[in-house]
């Protein structure tokens, strides 16, 4: 089968376009065999591409945790799915023993895979499942957001921000945002985003507290890390809570999180994948369920910036690495 190959840790130009790797095959009784109609390619493809994978002595690896397409065969056990069907799932793509999905198939189990959409594209599915389940689980199990709170969401554009947004929205969140540009502004109030703010021409604390009668915000969903984080503490309200999707710097002045007894959390949607958490992987199954029937619904819709040939892999990585895109990138993988 066609797949791209990452013989080792560096620049995007090192990923390798194959025709001959070996098609995978099902080996236990609840595995679906699918054809990959698109791969989603999200940030940590390049960070794993630059900097190695979660199991560097398994290598080469095929990278890609994002993939839809459509089931060509089951195995004997398999009580969800039949030949024919069409789905969607977060899977593999972080190196070890489960193959990602910059590949024309794969082999997965039937507890990590989720009817797609119907109303939707394979590639707009394959770029969902990576970006939504961050957003979900930042904002329903992390920070448990409720009707009526105030929710500032960093980076409203991008492709967990944009997602987050509508889910805020769904959950009866009056919605604030960052942005970089008139037109990502544009986009995210026809998303649902209350209010917008334009993070390269003003203070976005001082703006979200006079947006809220100087009380601050419930929440804040950090997609963007670095000095973002600390200073949203400014932003939020006493006893509020922020999310954040990176690494909080060694250097971090928690003073103000103190005083205004803030709690804050850490979202990692790859940990239960890294260290084979079952239940928690077949719960991000469940929210790819759920949230299935709200893009049939047309109350979440998903935007995809980009879509490429399996075979242009290194031109994805690239746009990727060089930043500032809305929505999502997508390598088509086998014909649609």
């Amino acid at each position: 089968m066609k797949a791209i190959l990452m013989q080792q840790a560096g620049a995007a130009d090192l990923l390798h376009y194959s025709t001959e790797v070996a098609r995978p095959e099902i080996k236990e009784a609840h595995e679906l065999l699918i054809e990959i109609k698109a791969a989603g390619v999200n940030p940590i493809d390049t960070k794993l591409r630059a900097n190695g994978t979660y199991h560097p002595d398994k290598m080469p690896a095929i990278l890609g945790c994002d993939g839809s397409g459509k089931v060509i065969a089951v195995g004997t056990a398999v009580e969800r799915f039949k030949p024919g069907d069409e789905v969607y799932y977060f899977y593999g793509g972080i190196g070890g023993d489960e193959q990602g999905n910059y590949a024309e198939y794969n082999v997965i189990n039937e507890a990590y895979v989720a009817h797609k959409p119907g109303i939707i594209t394979h590639v707009e599915a394959a770029a969902i499942p990576l970006a939504l389940i961050t957003a979900w689980e930042a904002l329903h199990h992390k920070a448990n957001i409720q009707p009526g709170q105030t929710v500032l969401i960093h980076a409203g554009a991008g492709g967990v921000g944009h997602l987050a947004i509508q889910l805020a929205k769904i959950a009866g969140c009056r919605v604030i945002t960052t942005v970089s540009s008139d037109a990502k502004a544009e986009l995210v109030h026809d998303l649902g985003a209350d209010e917008v703010i334009r993070y390269d021409q003003s203070d976005f604390a001082e703006q979200c507290m006079a947006l809220t009668g100087g009380q601050g915000v419930d929440v804040v969903f950090d997609t963007v890390g670095g000095p973002t984080f600390e200073a949203s503490f400014d932003a939020l309200k006493p006893n509020g809570h922020l999310v954040t999707l990176l690494q909080p710097a060694d250097n971090v002045d928690w003073k103000t999180a103190r005083l205004k007894n803030l709690t804050t959390s850490l979202e990692l949607m790859l940990s239960p994948a890294l260290y084979n958490w079952q239940a928690a992987r077949q719960q991000q199954t469940q929210i790819l369920t759920h949230c299935a029937k709200l893009f049939d619904d047309k109350q979440l819709k998903i935007l995809v910036q980009k879509e490429l040939p399996l075979e242009q892999a290194t031109e994805a990585h690239r746009l990727i690495e060089k930043g500032g895109m809305a929505g999502k990138v997508v390598l088509i993988t086998s014909s649609n």
